[in-house]
């Protein structure tokens, strides 16, 4: 999914629990702040795992095949 689909649902979902009136003004600070500490690791995740694929297909080819059965490819 393109990042700026990703961005549009975190905001939407920011704004959801920004308006839900049952949640107290702590309990929609300590959700946002869980929101965007996955989000930031999510981001994270995804720039650690393009890199690793790039070191692994400088090292050799034959670790190519392998990659591709894994699901990384």
């Amino acid at each position: 999914m393109p990042h700026h689909k990703h961005h549009e649902k975190l905001e939407r979902l920011k704004e959801a629990i920004k308006n839900h009136p049952d949640l107290s003004e702590e309990e929609k600070s300590n959700a946002l702040a869980h929101i965007e500490e996955w989000y930031i690791e999510d981001q994270a995740d995804k720039v650690v795992w393009s890199e690793l694929k790039e070191k692994l297909l400088e090292i050799s080819a034959k670790l190519e095949p392998i990659l591709a059965e894994l699901g990384f490819l």
